[in-house]
């Protein structure tokens, strides 16, 4: 199992309508970073992910899993551009803030700390279960 942060502004793409799609997913197209979308390619079916709200709220509010490996960007007709199916696992009983995030020594490495701006990004895990627990939420 390996583990991912999704990050989305929740006016474009939130948690709610992520949950809406059901079991169905919803593929996580526009991503245009290099390195995002390497870290797409590298995801496996059923490989877990936080859902990160960014901008204004900037908290991990749910998790997702993997439901369709890395194909082709339908938003783009440039053969460069991959991305990977999420659907909706359960959401966080309490969010966790990017604060709860820099302010707790453990996670002193994690991606999200150093470099809040990749939009899809590999979380340890350790770190996975250290973001679960702050979110009073199951791993």
């Amino acid at each position: 199992m390996t583990y991912w942060l999704f990050k989305s502004e929740s006016e474009v793409w939130s948690w709610d309508q992520q949950v809406a799609k059901g079991d169905e997913g919803e593929q996580w197209d526009g991503v245009r970073n290099y390195q995002a979308r390497n870290n797409m390619r590298q995801m496996k079916l059923g490989d877990l992910g936080f859902f990160y709200h960014s901008r204004a709220e900037k908290e991990v509010v749910g998790i997702v899993t993997v439901c369709a490996e890395a194909h082709p960007d339908s938003s783009t007709d440039d053969p460069r551009w991959e991305c990977v199916d999420i659907k909706a696992v359960r959401p966080f009983t309490t969010p966790v803030t990017l604060a709860m995030c820099k302010s707790d020594p453990r996670l002193v490495d994690m991606v999200l700390v150093n470099n809040s701006r990749l939009s899809v990004q590999p979380v340890s895990e350790e770190e996975w279960k250290i973001v679960c627990e702050l979110g009073n939420t199951a791993p």
